[in-house]
C-alpha cells in the first residue's frame, strides 16, 4: 500500500498560538494554570498539557481566585469575561483571532439593529461564546430547513454571521437559503471565513481522487475533523476519524492500494507520524504528500506572554 497525506493538514495558527499560551504561562508563573474547557479539541495535547501541570475546568468556580486563567481558543461570553473578573482571576484570552472577529463583526450588526443568525452548531463552544457576545436576539442554525421555519421580527434588518470550524462550502446552502428568504440580509465577505478550515478541506478535495480509503486523524468532538471525515465519506470513500493509531483495525485496508491522510486543526504532526507508523505495520511501504496552499499566519501573543 501506498499512504498520500493531504497538504495543508494538523495546526492552523489559532490552535499553535492557543497552545503556545499555556506553555509560556507555565513556564512564566509556573503550574498549576487553570484552562476554561478544553483549550483545543485534542485528547493528546490536553494529555500533554495537564502532565506539565495544567488543570482544564468546566466553569470558571472551579478556579481559585486569584489563580493564572486562559480562555480556550474557542472564545467565551461577556458574563464569563465579568464573572473572572469579579473572581479577581489572572485571565489570559487565547481566543483565536479570527473568532474574535467573528465576535466584532456579530457586535456591529446588532449595533446598528439588526437580528443576528448564527450559522453553527448549538452547544459547541463557540458557538455558545459568540451569542454570548452579540447583544438582542441570536439565531442559532445549521440548516436550511431551519431557515424556512426562523420566525423574525423584521425580515429587513437581519443579518448573519458563521463558526469559524465552517468553511464556504459547509455554510453555502443555508447562506443560499437566508438570501433567498431574506434578500435584504447582511453577511461577511467569503474571505472572512476561516482560512485553515477551508484550506483543509479542498486538500481533501484534491486527494480523494487519488485513493480508496481517507483516514483523519482528529478527536471526535472536533468539529472541522469531523467534517473533514464527512467531506471524504460524501465522495463516497470509506473514511474513518482516529484519534489513536491504536484505533486503525487492519479489516479497513483489505483491498486498499492507496491510503489518504490528513488532520484536523487541532491534531498535531506528531500524531499523524503515529499513525503513519502503524499503517507501516498493516503494510504501507511508500508515503507521499500532495502539492498545497501554503501557510504562514503567525498570531501574536496575549500582551501578557509578550518578550
Amino acid at each position: 500500500m501506498e499512504a498520500r497525506l493531504a497538504n495543508p493538514r494538523g495546526f492552523c495558527a489559532g490552535v499553535d498560538r492557543a497552545i503556545e499560551i499555556v506553555e509560556r504561562a507555565l513556564e512564566r508563573y509556573g503550574a498549576p494554570v487553570f484552562v476554561l474547557h478544553e483549550i483545543v479539541h485534542n485528547k493528546h495535547v490536553l494529555e500533554d498539557l495537564r502532565s506539565r501541570g495544567t488543570v482544564f475546568v468546566k466553569s470558571l468556580e472551579e478556579i481559585p481566585s486569584g489563580a493564572v486563567t486562559i480562555f480556550s481558543a474557542h472564545g467565551v461570553s461577556e458574563a464569563v469575561v465579568a464573572e473572572g473578573k469579579a473572581r479577581d482571576l489572572r485571565v489570559i484570552d487565547a481566543t483565536c483571532p479570527l473568532v474574535t472577529k467573528v465576535h466584532v463583526q456579530a457586535q456591529r450588526y446588532a449595533g446598528d439593529a439588526r437580528e443576528v443568525i448564527l450559522i453553527g452548531h448549538p452547544g459547541h463552544p463557540e458557538v455558545e461564546g459568540t451569542r454570548g457576545r452579540i447583544p438582542g436576539t441570536v439565531h442559532v442554525l445549521s440548516t436550511p430547513e431551519e431557515v424556512e421555519a426562523l420566525v423574525v421580527q423584521d425580515p429587513e434588518r437581519l443579518a448573519y454571521v458563521t463558526q469559524t470550524t465552517l468553511s464556504v462550502d459547509d455554510t453555502r446552502e443555508v447562506i443560499d437559503a437566508l438570501h433567498a428568504r431574506f434578500p435584504a440580509i447582511k453577511g461577511p465577505d467569503l474571505k472572512d471565513i476561516c482560512y485553515a478550515t477551508q484550506n483543509r478541506q479542498n486538500a481533501v478535495k484534491a486527494l480523494v481522487p487519488e485513493v480508496d480509503l481517507l483516514l483523519v486523524v482528529g478527536s471526535a468532538n472536533s468539529s472541522n475533523s469531523s467534517r473533514l471525515r464527512e467531506l471524504g465519506e460524501r465522495s463516497g470513500l470509506p473514511s474513518y476519524l482516529v484519534d489513536d493509531p491504536a484505533q486503525l483495525e487492519p479489516s479497513w485496508f483489505e483491498g486498499c492500494r492507496r491510503v489518504g491522510v490528513t488532520a484536523g486543526a487541532s491534531a498535531p504532526e506528531a500524531l499523524v507520524d503515529l499513525v503513519l507508523a502503524r499503517l507501516a505495520e498493516l503494510g504501507v511501504d511508500s508515503t507521499s504528500e500532495l502539492e498545497g496552499e501554503p501557510e504562514e499566519v503567525v498570531f501574536q501573543m496575549p500582551p501578557e506572554l509578550q518578550g
